[in-house]
């Protein structure tokens, strides 16, 4: 139990701390939150990307008059469920309708206040490591009485402003190295990347989901780093560390899924079955990430760099298929239920390649009825034709800044 006036003196402490702090580069995720008061506004991501940083530009640029509280704070450790009502009374005497709440999750039975705030017509923004409580979960501790947005790293072109560089070759290459943590792109410290991959599994994932075989975790999480842009399945995954059984390896990958560690992309097929049951292709949730906890001893640039271009695509939709009929192509973007984009991805396009991935290329922009398609490689630019339909070769600094 914690008194009102502590509660107050916190509130007081972390608002006056937030006046001076320093908040780095402005997100453009900002700008695209809504300003809704009928439903809770829930920034989601993986653990360090940004959304405290985030939670914090909101509410100095857009409502400075708010009430802001991080649950996280020492001298709040003691806070319990009945200690919401000296809070609502602090926030009626303040008369603030629009709250601010950081990690309010990791006290029980918040939802319950969070949706009596919400009935009464105030403005709720939260925010949350996945270690306390993920957002698939929100959703059903709302009633559905919430949107969710989704925060990455930074993007390339959050990286060249925060780099006050130009897009350009040099900088796709130093954007693939660093990725786009915020803590490593300031530091590039490898530490920090070493550190934050293994709280999300133990933290995240091992606590969280009491997962007694963390050594198989930790295994299976390093070979996925290792083989980014590779196709996998639950029955390998199971023979190659000798798990007791394909669920469990489907498990892991749910769990790697949930806390955006990684992506797995199903082959594209009007068939949800055959979706469900045919190889999927692993990507990490950066390339930094890759970078430093790969087990890899030999440079993969073009795993990467496909991980990259896959990056940009997720940032910005989510139904992201790959294409393998006769030929393959690595992405099919499809909106509503509508194939929109299909892009091919090359680090070097050359005399030994072009015949191939082209050939992709064009197979998935004719089997899906669409005009032409894109291939994405490091720096090369150029335009091909075949049967009256167009693949446009684009430098990856020209395609990441659009």
């Amino acid at each position: 139990m914690i008194l009102k006036s502590t509660i107050a003196s916190v509130a007081e402490a972390q608002k006056a701390n937030l006046s001076v702090l320093e908040l780095g580069l402005t997100r453009t995720a900002l700008n695209k939150l809504p300003d809704i008061t009928s439903h809770a506004l829930i920034v989601s991501g993986v653990r360090r990307c940004g959304k405290s940083t985030l939670l914090h530009q909101l509410l100095r640029e857009k409502h400075p008059d708010a009430f802001y509280l991080n649950f996280e704070d020492t001298r709040l450790y003691d806070f319990e469920p009945s200690d919401f009502v000296r809070l609502d009374s602090l926030v009626k005497d303040m008369g603030q309708t629009a709250l601010f709440f950081d990690e309010i999750q990791i006290v029980e039975r918040w939802e319950t206040y969070v949706r009596q705030k919400l009935d009464e017509g105030c403005q709720i923004i939260i925010t949350g490591s996945n270690a306390s409580l993920l957002s698939r979960e929100l959703g059903t501790k709302l009633t559905g009485r919430q949107i969710t947005k989704e925060l990455f790293p930074f993007s390339y072109t959050e990286f060249c402003a925060y780099r006050n560089i130009a897009p350009s070759a040099d900088g796709t290459r130093d954007y693939m190295a660093a990725g786009g943590f915020p803590e490593y792109v300031k530091s590039g410290l490898e530490e920090i990347m070493h550190h934050l991959f293994e709280d999300i599994l133990i933290r995240d994932i091992a606590v969280r989901y009491g997962v007694r075989d963390v050594r198989t975790l930790q295994r299976l999480a390093l070979y996925l780093v290792s083989n980014v842009g590779r196709l996998i399945t639950g029955n390998r995954l199971k023979t190659l560390f000798e798990a007791g059984s394909t669920s469990t390896m489907m498990d892991y990958l749910s769990y790697f899924e949930y806390t955006y560690l990684f992506h797995f992309v199903p082959k594209f097929s009007y068939s949800l079955r055959k979706q469900l049951i045919n190889p999927r292709k692993v990507y990490a949730i950066d390339t930094g990430v890759v970078n430093a906890n790969s087990g890899s001893f030999t440079d993969d640039f073009g795993a990467v760099f496909e991980n990259l271009i896959f990056l940009h695509l997720r940032r910005n939709y989510k139904e992201i298929y790959y294409f393998s009929e006769k030929s393959e192509c690595d992405f099919v973007v499809s909106e509503k239920g509508t194939v929109r984009q299909v892009i091919q991805v090359c680090y070097d396009l050359n005399h030994d390649n072009i015949d191939r991935e082209l050939k992709g290329l064009f197979e998935a922009i004719a089997h899906f009825g669409l005009k032409e398609g894109t291939l994405v490689t490091f720096n090369q630019a150029d335009e091909f034709e075949r049967d009256g339909m167009k693949a446009r070769v684009v430098p990856a600094h020209q395609y990441l800044a659009d």
